[in-house]
């Protein structure tokens, strides 16, 4: 279970181990095919390709999810693992 926001049709969230160092395995996995399937909290399912955002693209997705949890750009920064903004950039029909 992950959290996430929405971003357009897109949905973002973060690749954590909750406050532990690593990468999650999820997101290792996603690495090495990033194709997924997604089921939101209502049962909806839909297709989504996943990618780590980059550049002003990740300032911005870190920037909102800076905006919704004060404090986590200090939780982020005692890690020494860096904190990935993940996209799910949807690619089929919904299920």
């Amino acid at each position: 279970m992950l959290g996430y926001l929405v971003d357009g049709d897109d949905l973002h969230t973060l690749a954590m181990n909750g406050w532990g160092e690593g990468r999650p395995a999820w997101w290792i996995n996603l690495g090495a095919d990033p194709r997924a399937r997604v089921m939101l909290k209502d049962g909806s399912t839909f297709d989504a390709v996943a990618h780590r955002a980059e550049g002003a693209d990740y300032e911005r997705l870190w920037g909102a999810w800076c905006d919704q949890e004060p404090g986590l750009a200090a939780l982020a920064d005692a890690r020494k693992t860096p904190t990935d903004v993940v996209v799910l950039r949807r690619s089929g029909a919904n299920g």
